[in-house]
């Protein structure tokens, strides 16, 4: 699969959907980010050395061929720092923990919306519908005003832009960041949802937007 973020310039580009790491979540408050390594503790029984030392990554084709084949989500972020709406489209959007309500997405440390979303004291997850994908592609452009006609949009709760027409809003309090490869890791407190619409959501795969069709 390839997880569509927000990047310089502000185009589609895969990468992981979730990466694992070593570093610790840092507390923020708020989207600044943060590195925090400790030692992975990787222990070699093979007596050959460390499992890190003779580990190869694999080639970035091999990985996008690979992780294309993996549908995910869409949503849109949105935020208003020093009352300018921003906003990113992003299929790394997963959930992290019920308790307490937890929620991440990946933004390109490259990202040209990311200097400025770093800044928001709060922030909107706009669960697109499956009719959406002008809106995904919309949020994806660069130099563009991403808010601008045809773009239906309103205020929320403290300010956040939220999107008319969309499955569901979860508004979010910057929980922590972290530095992961060449990727910022954002989590979220959710501190309030709407969820508008049982419709079918959107869905990436293989580079594409599409519906879900349920058996």
């Amino acid at each position: 699969m390839t997880a569509m973020h927000d990047s310089a310039p502000d185009a589609p580009v895969p990468v992981p959907l979730r990466l694992v790491s070593s570093e610790k979540l840092v507390p923020s408050q708020n989207l600044v980010a943060s590195e925090n390594p400790v030692s992975s503790g990787d222990v070699d029984h093979s007596g050959n050395g460390s499992s890190a030392e003779q580990a190869v990554p694999v080639g970035g084709d091999e990985f996008r061929r690979a992780l294309a084949v993996h549908a995910a989500g869409v949503v849109v972020v949105t935020a208003r720092p020093e009352d300018v709406p921003v906003g990113l489209t992003a299929t790394s959007f997963s959930s992290v923990s019920l308790e307490p309500p937890l929620v991440s997405f990946y933004v390109a440390q490259s990202s040209a919306t990311w200097p400025s979303l770093r800044l928001a004291d709060h922030f909107a997850v706009n669960v697109l519908a499956g009719d959406q994908a002008d809106i995904a592609a919309r949020f994806a452009k660069k130099n563009i005003d991403r808010f601008a006609h045809p773009t239906r949009w309103g205020d929320g709760p403290q300010g956040v832009p939220l999107l008319h027409d969309v499955s569901a809003h979860l508004i979010c309090r910057p929980h922590h960041t972290v530095e992961v490869g060449d990727h910022v890791l954002v989590v979220g407190l959710v501190t309030a949802t709407s969820v508008s619409s049982a419709g079918r959501p959107l869905i990436y795969h293989k580079g594409r937007f599409g519906r879900f069709l349920p058996y």
